[in-house]
């Protein structure tokens, strides 16, 4: 792999983190009730999204739906095997339990996405489009249900109220 592939990479990486730690801050400062201070959080986060997305692009790693699709299965399936299983084993070793709840709960939230990649990725190789839904994303652990949110969360019991509408 070329230095500048190399660059790529860690520049998307270090855009990616940047635009989510941006969201996170306006959140934060939503809180605190400095609205105009969140509104320039996610205004620069939305920068960052278009230079993260710029280097995937230029990486090569933007392709067609359906290797898009087997790309996304496969990271979903290595963070249930392999990278989550670590994370929550070395967490309950230095007993870091908030740490270790919340690497379980983001690893059975994966295994819902692995399956709903793995149902459009039939659809998709088959020709067509997936079934248009309604995408409901838990705000607490970040799980997705389709067509309407449920009573409660399957995976952290956070109720119907946390679930933010996805268009």
């Amino acid at each position: 792999m070329s230095k500048t592939q190399e660059n790529l990479k860690a520049a998307f990486a270090g855009e990616s983190q940047a635009n989510r730690k941006y969201l996170a801050f306006a959140k934060a400062a939503e809180k605190e009730g400095k609205n105009n201070l969140a509104k320039l959080f996610r205004a620069v986060a939305e920068g960052e999204t278009v230079h993260a997305l710029k280097h995937l692009t230029n990486l090569g790693e933007v392709k067609d739906s359906v290797e898009n699709l087997k790309g996304a299965l496969a990271g979903e399936t290595y963070e249930i095997e392999n990278m989550y299983p670590g994370f929550i084993a070395e967490a309950q070793a230095e007993n870091e339990e908030t740490a270790r709840i919340g690497f379980f709960g983001a690893n059975e939230v994966e295994k819902t996405h692995q399956q709903k990649f793995t149902a459009a990725l039939a659809e998709v190789e088959g020709g067509n489009d997936i079934a248009e839904q309604k995408y409901f994303v838990c705000q607490v652990c970040g799980q997705l249900e389709l067509g309407e949110a449920p009573e409660n969360c399957p995976i952290c019991h956070a109720p119907a109220a946390s679930f933010k509408v996805v268009e």
